[in-house]
């Protein structure tokens, strides 16, 4: 049996939670929160982008499949569907602009003295590579 970390909560122990409560606390983004924080939500939309989730639906049954793990994940909040739909539509997406914005400079500085073949002060950032299927029949 397993009494170590899920890997998912071993990569997110990279993250600099004190910058993201930094963002957080911006702009006031847990005010009036009582069950699903900035941080879960984070989390969960991280765990979904690794994962290849593909909708709210896919995100909670997965999350939920490991109901007893979670918290080993550093996710505290229940996990649902109207929970994960209303926090996307109503929390400040500033708070995780400038937190990539955070995440950037830390890579920056990570690999300065790295060549890439491209400098990374040129690189340009894709934060959501979410594939679209099309038809080649409707659309040529």
């Amino acid at each position: 049996m397993n009494s170590g970390k899920t890997i998912f909560a071993q990569v997110m122990d990279f993250l600099p939670t004190y910058e993201f409560n930094k963002c957080v606390n911006r702009y006031q983004g847990n005010y009036q929160i009582k069950s699903f924080s900035c941080l879960d939500q984070f989390l969960c939309m991280a765990f979904a982008q690794l994962t290849y989730r593909e909708s709210l639906r896919d995100i909670e049954a997965c999350l939920r499949a490991r109901q007893n793990k979670l918290y080993h994940m550093g996710i505290h909040g229940t996990i649902a569907k109207s929970n994960l739909a209303y926090t996307n539509e109503q929390r400040d997406w500033r708070i995780y602009a400038d937190f990539a914005q955070v995440l950037i400079h830390q890579a920056r500085a990570l690999y300065k003295d790295d060549t890439f073949g491209v400098e990374l002060d040129q690189t340009v950032y894709a934060l959501d590579s979410t594939t679209i299927d099309l038809c080649l029949s409707l659309f040529p």
